[in-house]
């Protein structure tokens, strides 16, 4: 139901009857994965082991503390709005975990923080933003690191044939075509990742995870497989590009769908794996927050960034331009 994440024409008709049809397919897919998504238990850990390195990096603001505020599962916006008020919090940075910007994503979480810093759930706040990092050099180094480890998989002979799938969550062309930056942004991650890499193995970029009728962003993951089989390219490492922790985009779609589909096709496929964890991810989080702490404790920086201040230029969502407003002048 929510057109920030999935606009669809007859949403209150459409939704509904979407939602019910894939409840079954979904709770079959959660099963697979183990009955439930790890990315809390990762998020947490990101989240404690960038605020241990925060207090070092940044002592003149500390102690840090983390809050995980998610859209549609627990911890929900709300229930981490009445936490922030109880604890008494007076400063507090909106830190996407999103490398790259959509409307539909960091866009959809932050229009839902300013509703309820709006509605003065959250207390007295002061607020600035850091909305998109898809770009910042820990960041490329992680996901680089985990695509040399796959790569060694392979045998050395045949390495440099392995062809890198870098996969995203893929969005409705409406939103595309109305001027959002996040299939701009992906492909920077992947150029940058590339660089890094030397060019080292030939590569695409490719989008998984559509719903509903309407046309989504192409070409999807799955025929990039079977096309890539059809071409006789049968050595493939999928890399989660967008995606800073697993849950079930990539402990299904990748790592059981798609592994079947490649396997059935006499492929040999790996996939590079998640962030989660990695120490190089979680000192890169550290960093990104240091110096936005820096730059905006010495007046280099406003609550937030050139960039977010710009609607998409056929943006017809009031509540999207409010948010921006609201949040440039620090949830005031």
């Amino acid at each position: 139901m929510d057109g920030d994440l999935i606009p669809l024409p007859f949403q209150r008709v459409l939704a509904p009857f979407i939602a019910k049809r894939r409840t079954p397919q979904i709770e079959k897919q959660y099963a697979d994965i183990g009955g439930g998504s790890p990315i809390l238990r990762y998020t947490d850990s990101q989240g404690a082991g960038m605020c241990e390195l925060l207090d070092e990096l940044h002592p003149e603001t500390a102690p840090h503390k983390h809050y995980v505020a998610f859209r549609y599962a627990k911890p929900l916006t709300q229930e981490t709005a009445r936490r922030m008020k109880e604890d008494g919090v007076k400063r507090a940075i909106a830190f996407t975990q999103y490398p790259q910007y959509s409307c539909s994503t960091t866009g959809s979480s932050l229009n839902e923080l300013f509703r309820r810093g709006r509605a003065g759930e959250m207390g007295d706040i002061e607020w600035s933003v850091i909305d998109r990092w898809g770009t910042h050099p820990g960041f490329i180094e992680a996901v680089s690191q985990n695509i040399e480890v796959a790569l060694s998989k392979f045998e050395p002979s045949r390495r440099s044939d392995v062809v890198l799938l870098f996969s995203a969550h893929s969005l409705p062309m409406s939103v595309v075509n109305r001027g959002d930056p996040y299939v701009l942004e992906v492909s920077v991650s992947v150029n940058a990742v590339m660089d890094r890499l030397g060019h080292s193995n030939p590569f695409r970029l490719v989008w998984q995870s559509q719903v509903g009728p309407s046309a989504w962003l192409g070409m999807q993951t799955g025929d990039a497989i079977k096309g890539l089989a059809r071409l006789g390219k049968k050595e493939v490492i999928l890399v989660p590009i967008a995606f800073t922790s697993d849950h079930i985009e990539t402990l299904y779609e990748l790592d059981i769908e798609y592994m079947k589909e490649g396997r059935e096709l006499g492929m040999e496929i790996h996939r590079a794996e998640s962030l989660n964890e990695s120490p190089v991810f979680i000192r890169a989080l550290a960093d990104i927050v240091a110096q936005h702490l820096s730059d905006y404790s010495l007046g280099n920086i406003g609550p937030t960034s050139v960039q977010m201040g710009l609607r998409c230029p056929g943006c017809i969502n009031a509540t999207c331009g409010q948010q921006k407003h609201w949040f440039a002048r620090g949830g005031r």
